[in-house]
């Protein structure tokens, strides 16, 4: 084997209830993934308590979380679909991080800094550490790719930085142990046994953002529930919101150039673009020149017949919890079983007894 095996990797946090940017940024593209790939979806509990120590609901936002995968596409029989602390390998080895990662590189977080505020002498251990963790999350698979949005390529990098070290520091016991490749980075001969994981950003509506403001990105944590279409919206709910989403006076370019200075404008145009599988510029040369009144009819038409589908199953496999956990568990199994793969070479390399 001359290349690591191509894996795909990625999880959404159980909080809040999903909106459209979760799914036109992260679920609609796990499933086309899937087509063509191997991959490992999760439901990352562990992460949630970053943001919320205390949950009342957890159990039912994990099932959330696994009936939005099911009902967009994603088939558990031939990918994996668990939650992350069903693998306890996923601490375990980001232990191993903590140690490998240094201080100096959590501190240019952006996200910990916009999470922790001012206050950041009060934040968690685990909020400062949670890059390290989604790392390993990562790389317990072997991964190669995630796909990501734009807010998240910071860590991504950082999960490169932890690889290449662990690779670096542990050449020699990697080579004894005879689990590594050989692989350039730059110029740079490495022996590796972690690959450097490469991010998978692409697609008309990477970002999507509030309906009320299209300057911040659409967010569970808004106060106003118009901000967001969620995924368990009903179809007069969805047609209200996009009704009421926020727009300037001018009527719809013609060339996307038009759209600049024009945020709210370019989200509409873009969610549109995503629910539709079609670019901005094929949108805008079939409404360029109307008016916002004849443009959301036609977003609602197209945000209804994709979500309604998708919504109507959740609710159903919502009702059969069994059902969730049964695929909860398997897939859990599974990732476990490749996890511990990782971890008996990870520990042989280390030098840890076992």
């Amino acid at each position: 084997m001359t290349e690591f095996k191509k894996l795909v990797f990625s999880g959404v946090q159980p909080t809040g209830n999903l909106h459209l940017g979760n799914y036109l940024g992260a679920i609609k593209k796990f499933v086309a993934l899937q087509e063509n790939n191997d991959c490992i979806y999760c439901v990352v509990d562990m992460h949630a308590l970053t943001a919320q120590l205390v949950h009342e609901d957890m159990p039912s936002q994990i099932r959330s979380i696994t009936a939005a995968f099911l009902a967009s596409g994603i088939d558990p029989a031939k990918h994996i679909v668990f939650n992350q602390s069903a693998v306890p390998q996923h601490a375990e080895l980001a232990w191993i991080f903590n140690c490998v990662a240094r201080i100096g590189w959590m501190n240019r977080m952006t996200q910990f800094k916009d999470k922790a505020g001012k206050d950041r002498e009060n934040a968690s251990l685990g909020l400062y550490a949670y890059p390290s963790l989604m790392a390993a999350d990562i790389l317990v698979y072997r991964g190669t790719h995630v796909p990501v949005g734009d807010d998240q390529k910071q860590h991504l990098e950082l999960a490169r930085d932890i690889a290449m070290k662990f690779n670096m520091d542990y050449a020699e016991h990697i080579r004894r142990a005879g689990t590594g490749l050989d692989i350039v980075v730059g110029e740079q001969p490495v022996h590796a046994f972690f690959p450097l994981v490469e991010p998978l950003i692409d697609g008309p509506a990477p970002r999507v953002m509030s309906l009320k403001d299209g300057t911040k990105k659409m967010s569970k944590s808004d106060p106003s529930d118009l901000s967001r279409i969620n995924l368990m919206d009903d179809e007069e709910t969805i047609s209200k919101k996009i009704r009421k989403a926020k727009t300037d006076p001018d009527g719809l370019p013609s060339e996307i150039a038009g759209l600049a200075g024009r945020p709210e404008a370019d989200n509409l145009v873009g969610i549109y673009a995503a629910l539709a599988d079609k670019t901005k510029a094929e949108v805008l040369a079939e409404f360029g020149g109307q008016q916002f009144s004849v443009f959301k009819p036609a977003l609602v038409d197209v945000a209804v017949s994709t979500l309604a589908p998708i919504t109507g199953e959740m609710r159903r496999l919502m009702g059969d919890p069994g059902h969730i956990d049964a695929v909860l568990r398997d897939g859990g199994a599974r990732a476990r079983a490749r996890a511990d793969v990782t971890m008996q070479q990870v520990k042989d390399i280390v030098g840890f007894i076992s």
